[in-house]
């Protein structure tokens, strides 16, 4: 009997250490299960001036900034490459970020068009992107975005032409092409809505860059009695100089502008490309790499009349720009450009 019991015992023993052992591999295998780290999504971004221009990079500049703040730094990294105005260095730089496996290509500036054409078909498997147009060369691996400038040009064409005194304006436009001159011809018709009668004298002064040019044709325009001014391109800088030299009121485009002379600048009509980008990132994620084009406007977000919150005469002109936003976005004004 004690021996029996003494087996009893044993047994049961055994049983408890091997109960023991045998729960031991499936607790480590959940212990040491690692999770895969999630993808971090690599934009590279080409431009032709300054990252801080007060125009158009620094306004791709910033819409970035703005989705890595919403997505979050461990998920979205973004590099770029400023001051790119010679196109087969920029050519260059595009081809290496493709080559370095990131996920989306930016060439921002219509005049890459032509390089993007050769170098996507190298690298299928990689995202471009180029603006403000809406041609995709039907590449199954490049968007296309354009920015309807025009809208807000017509909203601040509105305003000078209630602020302006002289009733005479004057516009400083780089070169006579894409975003520039939509916006050049819907601040006109903005204008000539209001006052049938103003003076708006329209420059081109034949580069996106040259601030002495700027500068000049906005003296010009002061001389012939402008007492508002308006431009568009990261050359507005030397014009914008001059308009604060004489006190001239100031509309600004692409980036708010209010930090250069916040005495004279009443509004900017700011890109926000942050809605685009993020459409784009989520069609890459889903495996579509490119083919369709995009709009910044009014209505989506992608355009945004800024106002300078110290302008002594912003509040004037704000209730009348916001009844204008409203009416291009409800269709209820249609702009009709010359």
């Amino acid at each position: 009997m004690k021996k029996f019991a003494w087996l009893l015992t044993l047994i049961l023993a055994l049983s408890v250490v091997l109960s023991a052992c045998g729960g031991a591999p499936a607790a480590t295998q959940v212990a040491t299960q690692a999770v895969a780290p999630a993808k971090v999504f690599k934009v590279a971004v080409v431009m032709p001036s300054a990252k801080n221009d007060l125009a158009f990079s620094q306004s791709m500049i910033e819409a970035l900034t703005r989705v890595q703040k919403d997505m979050g730094a461990d998920k979205f990294e973004f590099v770029y490459s400023e001051n790119m105005f010679v196109v087969d260095d920029a050519a260059a730089a595009i081809r290496d970020y493709a080559s370095k496996g990131y996920d989306l290509v930016i060439a921002h500036g219509s005049q890459y068009g032509s390089s993007l054409q050769e170098i996507a078909p190298d690298f299928p498997k990689t995202s471009f992107a180029w603006g403000t147009t809406v041609d995709t060369f039907g590449q199954p691996n490049i968007f296309a975005y354009e920015a309807a400038s025009q809208e807000g040009g017509f909203v601040n064409g509105v305003m000078a032409a209630t602020l302006s005194k002289s009733n005479v304006i004057g516009v400083v436009g780089p070169i006579e092409t894409g975003d520039a001159k939509l916006y050049v011809d819907g601040f006109k018709a903005g204008v000539l809505s209001v006052k049938p009668d103003a003076k708006v004298n329209v420059n081109y002064i034949g580069s996106f860059s040259d601030t002495a040019l700027a500068a000049e044709a906005a003296n010009t325009h002061i001389s012939a009695g402008a007492d508002v001014l308006t431009g568009t391109a990261q050359m507005v800088v030397g014009a914008i100089g001059k308009a604060k030299d004489s006190n001239v009121l100031w509309f600004g485009t692409q980036s708010n502008q209010t930090s250069l002379a916040p005495e004279i600048v009443v509004a900017s009509q700011v890109y926000h490309w942050e809605g685009i980008l993020k459409e784009m990132i989520s069609l890459i994620q889903s495996g579509t790499l490119g083919g369709k084009s995009f709009k910044a406007d009014l209505a989506n977000g992608g355009e945004v009349i800024e106002f300078n919150p110290d302008s002594k005469v912003a509040a004037d002109a704000k209730t009348l720009a916001e009844t204008t936003v409203k009416g291009i976005t409800d269709g209820t004004i249609k702009i009709t450009l010359p």
